[in-house]
């Protein structure tokens, strides 16, 4: 149940439908003088918001950014046009109470009665409400600022969208790594061999080896023996550095089409004067 500590804390908030649709912004709260508690509010509508229609605070709840009420938004907005700037009169409040369908006597005040009659349903004191002001604050800077996106007493509002920036970041795509094996094949080599064989030579006696033939008896046997060789092949391996390799990065640059949804706020007039057409603009 809303009471008078939360005055402070909503003047100036949002004001919602029962559906949570947002009617405006909230202006000032009546507060009844005979129980000292609140019992009206306004709410900023019409066109550029500078109407101040007035709502039963009877059955209104706190809610995030706001209040919330169990009225719709037409209702609210085709309330009784009772001026904002003065004390709201027994006659006055009489209108307003019929129009939102709540019962109206002279027994007390909506909100001491509100839990015995229900919903929506209360009874009013006799008497007159008065705006709570900014005196009862205790100075004036206690009170909730507006949005300045959606100023209701400057006639106008401001326009927001969304709009796209793009840029890169960078993410790790994968690793490369360096990685050596050993494969063994097989390699032929030709190695030129050379191999001793033995042969006789006969030569003549002459001057030179005449002293040779000689040594010795005329007439005997004898044995002369030589030693044959021959080269075989030798295989030797050595390991040897033949080249070398290293990890290196190039950068490939290319395009990518990314897709992002934006909004974008859209103003209208609603014109809803009896005299000529209703006309509408957006833009």
């Amino acid at each position: 149940m809303f009471d008078k500590s939360q005055i402070a804390s909503v003047i100036g908030q949002s004001l919602y439908a029962e559906d949570g649709t947002k009617i405006g912004k909230i202006g000032q709260v009546y507060v009844d003088e005979v129980h000292d508690q609140p019992e009206w509010v306004t709410v900023n509508t019409g066109l550029f918001g500078k109407n101040e229609s007035f709502v039963p605070l009877a059955e209104a709840s706190m809610t995030d950014g706001g209040l919330r009420v169990p009225y719709t938004k037409d209702a609210i907005k085709d309330a009784p046009n009772v001026s904002a700037e003065q004390h709201l009169s027994e006659a006055e409040e009489r209108k307003l109470y019929e129009h939102y369908g709540v019962p109206y006597t002279t027994e007390g005040s909506t909100f001491a009665d509100v839990s015995r009659l229900g919903n929506r349903a209360g009874t009013a004191a006799s008497g007159t409400r008065q705006p709570y002001s900014d005196e009862q604050y205790g100075n004036t800077t206690d009170r909730p600022a507006y949005d300045d996106g959606d100023r209701s007493d400057q006639g106008s509002m401001t326009r927001s969208e969304e709009r796209v920036n793009v840029g890169t970041e960078q993410v790790q795509a994968g690793r490369a790594r360096l990685h050596k094996w050993v494969e063994t094949e097989t390699q032929q080599v030709e190695v030129p061999i050379r191999t001793e064989k033995a042969r006789l030579v006969s030569e003549p006696i002459t001057d030179t080896n005449r002293g040779d033939a000689f040594d010795g008896p005329a007439i005997s046997e004898a044995e002369h023996e030589v030693v044959l060789n021959t080269e075989r092949p030798v295989v030797n391996v050595e390991a040897v550095p033949v080249e070398r390799v290293r990890l290196d990065k190039t950068v490939e640059e290319s395009s990518q089409t990314v897709e992002q949804d934006v909004r974008k706020e859209r103003i209208s007039l609603d014109d809803d004067t009896t005299t000529g057409t209703t006309g509408r603009k957006r833009r």
